[in-house]
């Protein structure tokens, strides 16, 4: 399991989880809390692959992708619908009507894209192809990135970050 921090990622609150993870297509998570988190990967794994949306421990929208993770059984018509409603909840929670969030998902794992790449090893600098080490650092001192104390925000920033350029949606 790969561990990795990502900035400029426009998910206010809650958890996304997508199977659609260039190129390996592994469920991917990105949140801000752990319970979150674990809620919406696990409702990508109950669907066999897909999209999910959770937020204080409840599932907001979710999209079964059940033909390799990628693909669905239903008509385009429900898949549609059932998009429309993962970005209108999404936006809803704060995020910016125009980027595609579950897009800049899939291309933060790409691990082909110049810079920072998180895949199942962690965040790797693409260009000189080596994992780099996911660290917390707290009033100074470097930490593990599996820190038991919990997160300080008062004190703490983490290094390095995957800088996402966000997926701009084009109309």
């Amino acid at each position: 399991m790969g561990i990795g921090f990502l900035g400029n990622f426009s998910l206010k609150c809650g958890a996304v989880a997508s199977s659609i993870a260039h190129d390996s297509h592994n469920l991917i998570v990105a949140g801000d809390n752990d319970t979150d988190m674990m809620l919406a990967g696990n409702t990508v794994r109950k669907n066999k692959g897909g999209l999910a949306f959770v937020v204080d421990g409840q599932v907001v929208a979710e999209l079964a992708l059940p033909v390799a993770g990628l693909m669905s059984t239903e008509s385009a018509e429900s898949v549609a619908a059932k998009m429309q409603a993962l970005n209108d909840a999404l936006k809803a929670h704060g995020v910016a009507e125009d980027i595609g969030i579950f897009m800049t998902l899939a291309f933060v794992s790409l691990p082909v894209i110049p810079k920072l790449r998180l895949n199942t090893y962690g965040i790797i600098d693409v260009a000189q192809q080596k994992v780099v080490p996911a660290v917390l650092i707290r009033d100074n001192k470097i930490l593990p990135e599996t820190d038991p104390n919990g997160p300080s925000p008062a004190t703490e920033q983490f290094v390095p970050t995957l800088r996402s350029e966000p997926h701009q949606e084009k109309n």
